[in-house]
């Protein structure tokens, strides 16, 4: 897949459009809070996929990129900021973990 603005914008709109539905989730579920969602550390992976697509990106049209990408692709980054921490590992297996290390990870 060739980086581009409109798979960019494509992937973007997976996004939104699966946070929107993890909320409806939630809701239906009987109001339980985001955070405590299993699906979370799905959207985390997720969105850690868009941001880098779009640190790409920016890198691959550096002053080619219209501002109102760049704002987006700024604002994912800063979202992934938040949640990184829930995110599948890809430095080390679990099984090479320590006890704390998987704590962490698995948000214990």
């Amino acid at each position: 897949m060739a980086i581009t603005v409109q798979n960019f914008v494509k992937l973007a709109n997976f996004y939104n459009q699966m946070t929107m539905m993890m909320s409806a989730i939630c809701v239906q579920k009987g109001g339980i809070a985001m955070e405590n969602y299993v699906g979370r550390f799905f959207a985390a992976d997720t969105l850690e996929f868009v941001a880098e697509y779009g640190r790409r990106l920016f890198n691959a049209e550096k002053g080619k990129l219209p501002a109102d990408v760049i704002a987006v692709i700024k604002k994912f980054d800063e979202q992934y900021k938040k949640v990184q921490n829930l995110t599948t590992p890809t430095q080390k297996p679990i099984y090479e973990m320590t006890l704390e290390e998987f704590e962490r990870v698995m948000n214990i």
